[in-house]
């Protein structure tokens, strides 16, 4: 009986949990910020958007271990 396949959505699955939950805070405290100061929208939008993308460097991790169970 092969688990390759189970495993492998296991991994995508729970590894995009975690950067899906944090992308969607990171996006409320980021407009909740600039909704309070709206001078300041470009700087907090900025690193609000590379926050973003370091969480979903981890969901690329996560789908790279996925591809490797399935394949390998």
């Amino acid at each position: 009986m092969n688990l390759a396949p189970l495993a492998a959505g296991l991994a995508i699955g729970l590894g995009a949990i975690g950067p899906g939950i944090a992308i969607g805070l990171l996006a409320a405290k980021g407009l909740e910020a600039i909704g309070r100061n709206p001078e300041a929208a470009p700087v907090i939008q900025t690193n609000m958007i590379l926050a973003i993308v370091f969480a979903e460097a981890i969901a690329i991790y996560a789908l790279v271990v996925a591809l490797l169970l399935k394949f390998v």
